[in-house]
């Protein structure tokens, strides 16, 4: 019986990466590029219209980064694969997005037939971890859990947004800072109070300086 086709949506904000890895992926067998996203939200919209066995996602984009366009788009799908594909292994990065739900996790210099092999294997139940990765993961396990401040959970891009409100940006200030949209800013503030427990932007900055965030 013939295996069926896993279906590819890729999210990343640079388009050469896009045009390179649909290129790439076109010449495998049993691999097919149904959509190319070129931001978290345009991400999350075309995996609800093509509905992908796997996507490969961008971790910094202009507006939703890649780690709460992981969260959101699992929390709509989630039978879906996302194999992280990034030039980055801060430790920022990588335990939000694990944390998020990524199932895999690799970086921009790996081999074409590393990341079609990380792909047959995400729709199999295999995880696929850059080594650096698996062993920043392995020694984070092996230290005692301690309890987590709420703006541990902030996104870098979270954390810039609240820096920026607790100095007593308005959201259009934060935004020409941060060269995005005002939009984008309300989205980012609505997650920051969410995840501080706090009611509004006055109880962000007093939560920002009494933790030290901001000076």
């Amino acid at each position: 019986m013939e295996e069926a086709t896993i279906k590819v949506l890729l999210v990343d904000d640079h388009e050469m990466v896009r045009i390179g890895l649909a290129a790439v992926l076109g010449t495998e067998d049993g691999i097919e590029v149904v959509g190319e996203a070129s931001s978290g939200q345009e991400g999350i919209r075309m995996a609800l219209e093509y509905k992908p066995d796997v996507v490969l996602m961008d971790l910094v984009m202009d507006g939703m980064d890649g780690i709460e366009t992981t969260r959101r788009l699992l929390q709509q799908h989630p039978d879906c694969k996302v194999i992280v594909l990034t030039s980055f292994i801060d430790d920022e990065k990588i335990y939000p997005v694990i944390e998020a739900g990524a199932f895999s996790y690799l970086l921009k210099t790996s081999r074409a037939g590393e990341i079609a092999q990380a792909i047959r294997s995400a729709v199999k139940g295999q995880s696929v971890l850059e080594p650096q990765v698996a062993s920043k993961l392995m020694n984070r396990l092996r230290q005692p859990k301690q309890a987590s401040l709420p703006h541990e959970e902030l996104t870098e891009r979270e954390m810039e947004v609240l820096r920026l409100i607790a100095s007593g940006k308005s959201n259009q200030d934060v935004a020409d800072e941060l060269f995005i949209g005002v939009k984008t800013v309300k989205f980012h503030v609505t997650n920051i109070l969410a995840k501080l427990g706090v009611e509004d932007r006055t109880q962000a900055a007093i939560y920002a300086y009494k933790q030290g965030l901001v000076e």
